[in-house]
């Protein structure tokens, strides 16, 4: 799915009208009616709802929702807030149907004039919307504060009032609307994917209200939200007659004294993502563990008996991944510059790989085309050294991306995939309860297992970013965001792969 700037979604609108049998009234009353259909599965019926709308078209949807609700039975108070812009045709259009509906909406010139509201109640905010071009002032940001302190449950339409829908670096988060939950028109906001801005959007839901869907098509893009049938088409289908030679063997770089877990989460990962071998070269202290626990992988012994100290041979391979457990031992450090520039293969580079580079910053310049790269925000702005906010942090990682033509995937909530072409893919699976240790590695081990299964790095990358997100959705039905670990997602990677492949998952629960 495709993420649109606020510009380009109002050019989509104009097209929508120029293109449809619609008014610009009738599609107002079309993404009115899908918020209102949605918002219902959220308001119980004996909920006292209270709108606020402000005087642009984002205020006309309130009053359309508000009229909606009236008819549907809701106790329900809708207050203009008069910002001192003019009302815009389609907010006076609707602010006449609402009183002929029964409802005189009540005028709010003073932030004195601001209505006692319960916790129990309900606030839908349509203050600003998508063409918001300043923070909030005056008697709109006394609103937001005053709605910001009643505790209720605040509803926002398409975006919390005072949030732009891009960059908030410069953002007033004083005179931003605290939603409870946004159900937003048709495409997620930029601004939603950042972790900064969750407080303001809350838990926030997709409505369609059907855009022109050629133009969505056509309209070029450099932000996506990628979905079930976004990955779906990108998995290989096996073939009868196939075997484990086809599948690809991976090699991984992972382990230390003390760190086996992640040389094993790593490889099983690898395993469980569908590559047909694994190797692990480890050092000689995490051998026997990562055997013990992982019959089916392989081990390279190391000589050192602490930390890799020797880069194998690595014809053996179709793609490497480096850094779980590692270390940064200077014979580490070593192996890994070595590693950087003879190798010829498909490349992930994690963790301590990271760090490394990081520390060693000649070796940015030795990174291979096409390399995965899989850091936190931690790592990345160690890389980066820079301390940038949310936005310009993807900005940073873009440019990245660019400037040593690689995939770069941040992890976090949305984890993004930024590649060298300089689109930037969000995730859209995955839960709080990944926030663990060694999640890291397993999400290693399966774009490795991608990338020597012959995938494309950035198919790779998107698809295991997708999957490793979906098995840790699957581990959440099992356990709870406190309880899950790594060990959930790893052994739910399958159960994420057959959900990603069948419509009807009725066949296999």
């Amino acid at each position: 799915m495709k993420i649109f700037t606020s510009s380009e979604i109002r050019e989509i609108d104009a097209a929508t009208v120029r293109l449809e049998p619609v008014t610009p009234a009738g599609l107002m009353e079309r993404a009115a009616t899908a918020f209102f259909q949605r918002l219902k599965d959220y308001i119980p019926p004996e909920k006292k709802v209270n709108v606020f709308a402000g005087p642009g078209n984002n205020g006309g949807d309130g009053l359309v929702i508000g009229r909606l609700l009236h008819e549907e039975g809701h106790h329900v108070r809708v207050f203009i807030v008069e910002t001192g812009a003019v009302h815009s045709n389609e907010f006076s259009l609707n602010a006449d149907r609402l009183e002929r509906s029964g409802i005189l909406p009540l005028t709010l010139a003073d932030s004195g004039l601001f209505p006692s509201i319960g916790r129990d109640e309900v606030i839908i905010d349509a203050i600003f919307g998508t063409g918001l071009r300043k923070p909030p002032a005056g008697l709109a940001a006394e609103v937001i504060r005053k709605i910001n302190l009643t505790g209720a449950y605040v509803v926002s339409v398409d975006v919390p009032s005072g949030l732009y829908c891009e960059d908030n670096t410069f953002a007033d988060r004083e005179v931003i609307v605290r939603a409870s939950l946004t159900l937003t028109f048709q495409f997620p906001k930029l601004a939603f994917m950042f972790a900064g801005n969750d407080d303001f959007a809350g838990k926030w839901e997709i409505v369609d209200i059907g855009l022109h869907g050629s133009t969505i098509s056509e309209m070029v893009s450099r932000f996506y939200y990628v979905m079930r049938d976004d990955v779906r088409p990108m998995l290989v289908k096996r073939r009868k007659f196939a075997h484990k030679g086809i599948f690809g063997h991976v090699l991984l770089l992972a382990g230390s004294i003390g760190k086996a877990g992640a040389a094993t989460l790593s490889s099983a990962a690898a395993l469980r993502a569908g590559a047909g071998l694994v190797t692990v070269h480890t050092p000689a202290s995490a051998v026997l563990p990562v055997q013990a626990a992982l019959p089916e992988a392989m081990v390279s012994p190391d000589p050192g008996a602490e930390y890799v100290t020797l880069l194998p041979d690595l014809s053996p391979y179709n793609a490497i991944g480096a850094g779980p457990g590692l270390g940064t031992d200077p014979d580490t450090c070593r192996v890994l510059g070595e590693l950087l520039e003879t190798v010829s293969l498909p490349l992930l580079l994690d963790a301590d790989a990271l760090n490394i580079i990081a520390r060693n910053r000649d070796l940015l310049d030795k990174i291979p085309p096409r390399t995965v790269i899989t850091p936190h925000i931690g790592e990345f702005r160690r890389l980066i050294s820079d301390n940038s906010s949310d936005f310009n942090l993807m900005e940073q990682q873009r440019a990245f991306a660019e400037r040593y033509n690689c995939i770069v995937v941040l992890k976090g909530a949305h984890t993004s995939v930024a590649v060298p072409e300089g689109e930037i893919y969000f995730n859209s699976t995955g839960n709080p309860g990944m926030a663990t240790g060694g999640s890291g590695d397993v999400l290693t081990g399966m774009i490795t297992s991608l990338l020597a299964q012959g995938y494309d790095p950035v198919d790779a990358a998107v698809l295991g970013v997708y999957l490793h997100g979906l098995a840790g959705d699957v581990a959440l039905r099992i356990h709870s965001e406190e309880s899950v670990i790594a060990g959930d997602i790893l052994m739910n990677i399958g159960r994420a792969y057959r959900e990603t492949q069948f419509t009807n998952l009725s066949m296999y629960l």
